[in-house]
C-alpha cells in the first residue's frame, strides 16, 4: 500500500480537499486497493474539526464529500507512516522540514511540483478570501493529483 499524507496550515481547507480529490481519483482509477490517503495541519488549532464550510460546498459541487474527515495535527511518526508527505505551500514545507527525523526527507514534496505546467509553487489558503479561493484550490489541486498519480504509477505500480 502506498500512503499519502497531505499537509496544510490547519487542516481544514487544502489538505482535506486534497485528500478528498486525490483518493477519488484513485478510486475511479481503481486503485483503492493500492494506495491510500490521509491530511493533517502543522497547527494545532482545528484538530477533531470537520474542513472548512466553504470547503466542504466547493468539494461537493464536484462530486467529492469531505464531510467525514477530522483535522488532525502533522507529527514526526507520519515521516514513517507515508511514503509521500506533500506541502500545500513552501511554509508547510519548512515546518515539516523542522519535524522531519533525519533520513526521512526524501518522502518530504510540494504539491505543485507534481504540476509543474500550471506555474505554480505554492497552493494558496483560502482561509480568509473569499469562496471563489476554494475553487481556484480545487482547481490546483485537481492538477496536482493527477501529476501525483502517474508519478506513483511511475515509481511503484
Amino acid at each position: 500500500m502506498i500512503k499519502i499524507l497531505f499537509v496544510c496550515l490547519g487542516n481544514i481547507c487544502r489538505s482535506p480537499t486534497a485528500e478528498g480529490v486525490f483518493m477519488a481519483l484513485v478510486e475511479r482509477e481503481g486503485l483503492a486497493d493500492k494506495i491510500s490517503a490521509d491530511s493533517a495541519g502543522v497547527g494545532s488549532w482545528h484538530v477533531g474539526n470537520p474542513p472548512d464550510r466553504r470547503s466542504q460546498v466547493a468539494a461537493l459541487k464536484r462530486g467529492i464529500d469531505l464531510s467525514g474527515q477530522r483535522a488532525r495535527q502533522a507529527k514526526p511518526q507520519d515521516f514513517y507512516d507515508f511514503d509521500y508527505v506533500i506541502a500545500m505551500d513552501s511554509e508547510n514545507h519548512r515546518d515539516l522540514s523542522g519535524i522531519c527525523p533525519a533520513g526521512e526527507k526524501h518522502r518530504l514534496h510540494m504539491f505543485m511540483e507534481f504540476a509543474p505546467h500550471i506555474g505554480h509553487g505554492d497552493v494558496p489558503d483560502p482561509y480568509f478570501d473569499g469562496d471563489d479561493g476554494f475553487d481556484v484550490v480545487l482547481d490546483l489541486i485537481e492538477a496536482a493529483s493527477a501529476g501525483l498519480l502517474a508519478d506513483i504509477r511511475a515509481k511503484h505500480l
